[in-house]
């Protein structure tokens, strides 16, 4: 219903730049795994253990300058974002979604217990995926798994597969429903 109440504007120029604006975030956030995936490959410093002894402004932590940086906010807020929708969208939380004037108190503690978790285990998904390397105000590097390449490697691993199932997936079912469409309209 929404959709159809949409401009054309929004129809045929909003909703694709969002849906390539998305691809290139997501695009982006898998070339950066694969990277790290190589670095940690080739060297040990790769691994996401606190930075000793840098002080904030003396070090960069991106290699592109304040582009990287930037980049990274954005990374790090789109995976947040999908984070949260990703959670609300599976089967086992659609429960837990507010509803509008009818929330009880259990649904909203619930909700902010969920958000507290995903919000605290971000810096470390950041961290661990390779995709920034600051602290964000916290010890978050010093935890001993961070230090087992195996499980860190495995991590940036099962992320890259997951997330190319899911591009591929994506991509290539609404390119055939599209063909689909188009052949039946004419045949």
């Amino acid at each position: 219903e929404l959709r159809h109440r949409a401009s054309a504007w929004q129809r045929n120029l909003g909703y694709p730049l969002a849906m390539l604006g998305l691809l290139a975030l997501t695009g982006i956030s898998l070339l950066i795994v694969c990277f790290h995936v190589l670095e940690l490959l080739l060297d040990d410093a790769a691994m996401p253990r606190g930075i000793q002894d840098a002080s904030l402004g003396q070090v960069s932590f991106s290699i592109f300058g304040s582009f990287g940086a930037a980049l990274q906010v954005i990374l790090i807020f789109y995976l947040m974002v999908s984070s949260v929708v990703g959670f609300y969208s599976s089967p086992l939380f659609t429960r837990l979604l507010p509803e509008w004037q009818d929330t009880p108190l259990t649904k909203i503690i619930g909700n902010c217990v969920s958000l507290l978790v995903l919000s605290s285990a971000l810096p470390v998904f950041s961290r661990t995926l390779g995709i920034t390397r600051f602290d964000l105000l916290g010890d978050f590097g010093r935890f001993n798994w961070l230090g087992n390449f195996y499980i860190v490697f495995l991590y940036n691993m099962g992320f890259a597969g997951l997330t190319t199932l899911c591009l591929v997936k994506k991509v290539s079912w609404t390119v055939q429903a599209e063909l689909i469409r188009a052949f039946g309209e004419d045949g």
